[in-house]
C-alpha cells in the first residue's frame, strides 16, 4: 500500500503544558493589563456594588393599573412614552409594562409608524 504525503510527514513536536520558566502570578499580583480588561473589571465591580442597593419599588404596568387607559395606534401622544428619542422601542424592564401590554404597545407603535403618526427614526442633518 502506498503511503500518502500526510502519512510521511514527521509528527510535530508539541510544547509541554507545564512551563517551568513561566510562573503564574499569585492572586493580587497581576501584571499590566490592557485597556479593555481594565474597563471590563471596572464594569464588573460597578455591577457588584449596584446589587447592594436597598429595595427598589417594583414597576407597575400603567395599563393594568388603570383599566381606562387604552393602547391605540391612532394616539401618538400615548405611544411617544414608549419610544426613545432615536425611535427605538423602550423595553418592558424599563417601561414597566407587563408582557401582554408590551406586545400591544409594540404592535400599536409599528402600525402608527406605517401611518406616519410616529417616526421610524430621527433624521439627523
Amino acid at each position: 500500500m502506498a503511503e500518502t504525503e500526510f502519512e510521511r510527514r514527521p509528527e510535530r513536536e508539541r510544547p509541554e503544558r507545564d512551563r517551568p520558566d513561566r510562573e503564574r502570578p499569585e492572586r493580587g499580583e497581576r501584571g499590566p493589563r490592557g485597556v479593555k480588561q481594565r474597563l471590563r473589571a471596572k464594569a464588573r465591580k460597578k455591577a457588584r456594588k449596584s446589587g447592594r442597593r436597598g429595595f427598589l419599588r417594583r414597576k407597575v404596568c400603567r395599563f393594568c393599573a388603570d383599566p381606562k387607559a387604552e393602547i391605540d395606534y391612532k394616539d401618538p401622544k400615548v405611544l411617544r412614552f414608549f419610544v426613545t428619542e432615536t425611535g427605538k422601542l423602550i423595553p418592558r424592564r424599563i417601561s414597566g409594562n407587563c408582557a401582554r401590554h408590551q406586545r400591544e404597545v409594540a404592535l400599536a407603535i409599528k402600525r402608527a409608524r406605517v401611518l406616519a403618526l410616529v417616526p421610524f427614526s430621527v433624521r439627523s442633518l
